[in-house]
This record gives structure tokens, sequence and C-alpha cells, in this order.
């Protein structure tokens, strides 16, 4: 029974070293970091991606609102164009550069024989000068709004407050008044401000100012 005992007892202590004789805690640490760093990195690239992924909606709104305006752009030009390239604007732009419709045009054969009859364009029709000369236009005295009786201010009120009676000059008093004032008149002392040609030529003045 001894001798049964002995090799069981040493192949028992074969497998006691082989077996780890420390806590488990131990084995179990690395890998446990490990999963957290996989974690964390995992979450920090998830925030980056959604990071990125905002801006770039961003970016897209922008460009979006942008092609929106250029479009607004693109037509607002494509009238303006369509409205030059139109008939009568075409021709209003030439007659005013001194053009006008070139009539029936003539062919010249290679034989030189003139193909068609020719006719000459017509001239273009003078555009009216105004007058030179400046007009007068007399103003009215009392316009048509004003027609009727108004209410003195309250400030000139009190003038009709009181009576002063002077009576009737004498006859030698009237004719001195006549001798006076008849003699003279107002328009005597009046002095031309400005003639004929200082008028046209403010108006020349006037017509050279550009706005």
């Amino acid at each position: 029974m001894s001798t049964a005992k002995g090799p069981l007892k040493g192949r028992a202590a074969r497998l006691g070293r082989l077996m780890p004789s420390g806590p488990s805690s131990a084995a179990r640490t690395p890998f446990v970091l490990l999963v957290v760093v996989l974690l964390g990195g995992g979450l920090i690239s998830l925030l980056l991606l959604n990071s990125a992924l905002n801006q770039g909606s961003f970016q897209l709104n922008e460009l979006k609102d942008r092609t929106t305006e250029l479009t607004d752009e693109e037509q607002a030009l494509q009238r303006d164009v369509d409205d030059y390239a139109a008939p009568d604007a075409l021709e209003r732009r030439a007659r005013e550069l001194g053009m006008v419709p070139g009539g029936s045009p003539a062919f010249l054969g290679p034989d030189g024989k003139v193909l068609g009859e020719p006719s000459r364009a017509a001239a273009p029709k003078p555009t009216p000068t105004p007058s030179r000369k400046p007009t007068q236009a007399p103003a009215a005295l009392n316009p048509v709004e004003m027609e009727g009786t108004y209410p003195l201010p309250e400030a000139q009120r009190d003038r009709f407050m009181a009576k002063v009676s002077i009576g009737y000059p004498s006859a030698e008093a009237e004719l001195q008044m006549l001798d006076v004032h008849g003699s003279v008149s107002p328009l005597d002392d009046l002095q031309p401000v400005a003639h004929a040609h200082d008028i046209l030529k403010l108006i020349e003045a006037v017509r050279a100012v550009h706005v």
C-alpha cells in the first residue's frame, strides 16, 4: 500500500506546481483594460464621426442656399437678356445710334450682273429740339385754392379791436397826393436782373448736367 501512495503523491505534487497558485483577478485585469480601451476608442470615434456629419450637413445647407441665390440671379439676368434681345429694344437702340433699316439689298453675281433692285435706306426722323428762347408764363395772383375769406390768426385780431376816425382829406391834400404819387411810377425803379442771353446760358448749363 505504501508503494502505491508514493507515486500518487508525486503526481499530485507535479500537478499542483503546474496550476497557478496566485489569485485569478490578476489575470483578468489586462482583459478588462483592453475592453475599456476599445469601448472608449469606439465612443470617441463615434463622436468625431457625428461632429463631421453635422459639419457636413451645415456646409450642405449653405451650399443649397447659395445655389438658390445663384439660380434666382441667373433667372433675373436671363430676363434682362431677353428684354435687351427683344426686337423693340433692338430697334430703339439702333435708332439711338443713328442706324436705319437697310431696305432691299442687291447682290453682285460672278459675271458682274447686279441681282435685285437696290433701294436707298430711309433717313431717320429728326428728333424735335427744344426751343432755345425762354418762355414766360404769368403767375396768377390768387390761386384757385385760395378763393374765399379766411379767419385772421390769433396774433392779428387785435388790429381790428380799435377804431380810429381820420376823416377825408381836403382837396388840396388830394391834389398834392396826385402830384407826388401819380407822376412817379413804381415800375420806373425796377432794374433788370438778367437778360435773354444770360437765361440762355443758364439753360445750356442746366442741360449739361447729367444726373
